[in-house]
């Protein structure tokens, strides 16, 4: 945080949510505590993210600067296709970008979607934030904003990502005048490969449609926290699609008395249950991070009855991953499906842990 330091550092009550039972709910006190062991929790490719956030936050850094720092190593990194610069572009071709940001101390929130020509969407967030009395900026608006702010636009679409949205497009009807690789005798390098982040990847056509993003959150030793979440949202969306990313409540949300909690995945059904705000409000009523992760996921479960979106069993067939941290330093990741993974570091070492889930996969 660069023009509000002195805002940002106001004290904020230290320790923990320890409040049980509905009194929580209407306000009750928390219980406090003097220290709090240090936490950053992200999404499974946040695995450095964590490791930059907890250094920031160890050096006295505030937790915000900490959390948008370390995605910022996710935003500008070419081969990571979920987020930022090389993200995997929309129908037309154009690679829009989501983030938002909350910082505990200040109830600040700020958020963009849409955005396009900026590497780093979580910094143009936090300026609106910081320079705006508004939360959200969308489209080319935001885009002027950036400008404003002095961000750069530059061309985000990599070599990479263009070779797999055209191999996709070629792939949308045998009837069209595009050449799949197999017909043109070209391989395009990693197109069926999963992603290295684990989220679902939903049939489309005759090719697969990858969703990625990154959420990182972190509290340090004064029980201080903030969260951000990062998206080059759903693989060749419809142009102006928003996913659950950029907004408070469903793709990310802290209370600096309780916690943070954010999301990947199937965006629309985050949205639609308000899952990140959930996770926060069932931590508040004691839950740790891990089970109000489940719980919020069941949620989604109840609300997935489109046949389109259920297995033959009538289980969601997407995947939907939350990560949290409470005001104790607890933390905790869920997913509906077995087999993903998210990124911890607590007391400076960073490592994955397999995330507890609603569903085994088979197979």
């Amino acid at each position: 945080m660069s023009t509000r330091r002195d805002f940002i550092k106001t004290t904020a009550g230290v320790g923990t949510m320890a409040a049980v039972g509905p009194s929580a709910l209407l306000g009750a006190p928390a219980v406090r505590r003097q220290m709090v062991t240090p936490v950053s929790v992200a999404s499974s490719n946040g695995i450095e993210s964590v490791a930059r956030a907890c250094e920031i936050i160890a050096g006295g850094g505030d937790t915000l600067d900490a959390v948008v720092s370390g995605v910022n190593l996710v935003e500008i990194d070419p081969n990571d296709t979920s987020v930022g610069y090389g993200g995997l572009p929309n129908l037309d071709g154009a690679v829009q970008l989501d983030s938002s940001v909350m910082h505990g101390p200040t109830r600040g929130a700020g958020a963009v979607a849409a955005l396009e020509g900026i590497k780093t969407p979580s910094k143009v967030a936090m300026a609106v934030m910081q320079y705006t009395d508004h939360v959200l900026l969308v489209g080319e608006g935001a885009q002027k904003f950036a400008l404003s702010m002095g961000f750069e636009v530059e061309d985000l679409l990599t070599e990479r990502a263009r070779r797999r949205w055209i191999e996709w497009r070629a792939r949308m009807s045998d009837t069209d005048d595009y050449l799949t690789p197999e017909e043109s005798g070209e391989r395009i390098e990693g197109f069926t490969e999963p992603d290295s982040y684990g989220d679902a990847l939903l049939d489309s056509h005759d090719g697969v449609r990858p969703q990625g993003t990154i959420n990182c959150n972190a509290v340090d030793p004064a029980g201080n926290i903030s969260g951000v979440t990062t998206t080059s949202g759903l693989a060749w969306k419809i142009p102006g699609r928003v996913g659950d990313s950029p907004i408070v409540g469903a793709g990310l949300y802290v209370d600096n008395d309780v916690g943070a909690c954010g999301s990947t995945g199937r965006g629309e059904a985050v949205i639609k249950t308000c899952g990140s705000h959930s996770v926060v409000e069932l931590m508040r009523t004691g839950m740790s991070p891990t089970d109000a992760c489940l719980e919020a996921l069941r949620r989604i479960v109840t609300f997935t009855v489109e046949p389109r979106l259920r297995d033959e069993q009538g289980r969601p067939s997407f995947n939907v991953n939350y990560y949290a941290v409470n005001k104790n330093g607890d933390w905790g990741g869920a997913a509906i499906w077995s087999g993903a993974r998210f990124a911890v570091c607590v007391d400076g070492e960073s490592r994955r842990e397999d995330s507890a889930y609603l569903f085994e996969r088979q197979g």
